[in-house]
């Protein structure tokens, strides 16, 4: 899901939905992650692996009512950070080296930010009162595998529980699915 390397290999331009056999399904991306990270501790080539997520939602969660008295507190809180940052970027080029600058930038800051905040609830205060965080979501996560290696993976994963290879990954099934998800290919 995430490049964990600044010097990894860019995608491609257009990306493409991957192809293959689903190796399984699985209602959360970490149940999804467990069984690939099992697969990278046995030198299993994840490289053609792939963790789709299907049926992707928008979830906005209502974290609070918006009042002036907190937008007016954020906007503070956003101004003196930021207003921080100008203070120390004023106190280490300063021939002075005076702490006042970070105090001072804090505070002028925290005004400005505050004053922002106040009238940028104003200006939207009918259309958006609340407060709220944006996720997306899927409702299933699969892992899809080169057709050449599922045999190869579904053996890795059954010697790794003690013979019993979990649901998603039983050997004698060529595409298995976990608790009763179809092995719809991805669109």
């Amino acid at each position: 899901m995430t490049n964990s390397s600044p010097f990894a290999r860019r995608t491609a331009a257009s990306p493409v939905v991957p192809r293959g056999d689903v190796l399984g399904t699985f209602d959360s991306y970490p149940e999804a992650q467990k069984i690939v990270n099992r697969l990278a501790l046995a030198d299993f080539p994840v490289k053609k692996l792939s963790i789709v997520g299907n049926d992707l939602k928008t979830v906005e969660k209502i974290t609070g009512k918006l009042t002036y008295a907190r937008a007016a507190l954020a906007g503070a809180a956003s101004g003196a950070w930021f207003g921080l940052f100008i203070g120390l970027l004023l106190f280490l080029f300063s021939p002075t080296g005076d702490f006042s600058f970070i105090l001072a930038a804090a505070l002028i800051g925290a005004g400005f930010g505050l004053l922002f905040g106040v009238v940028s609830y104003a200006l939207n205060r009918r259309r958006r009162d609340f407060t709220a965080t944006h996720q997306v979501l899927a409702s299933n996560y699969q892992i899809i595998i080169d057709p050449n290696l599922t045999a190869r993976a579904q053996q890795v994963l059954a010697e790794g529980s003690g013979g019993s290879a979990p649901a998603a990954v039983a050997a004698d099934a060529p595409a298995p699915v976990e608790q009763g998800h179809d092995p719809e290919p991805p669109r």
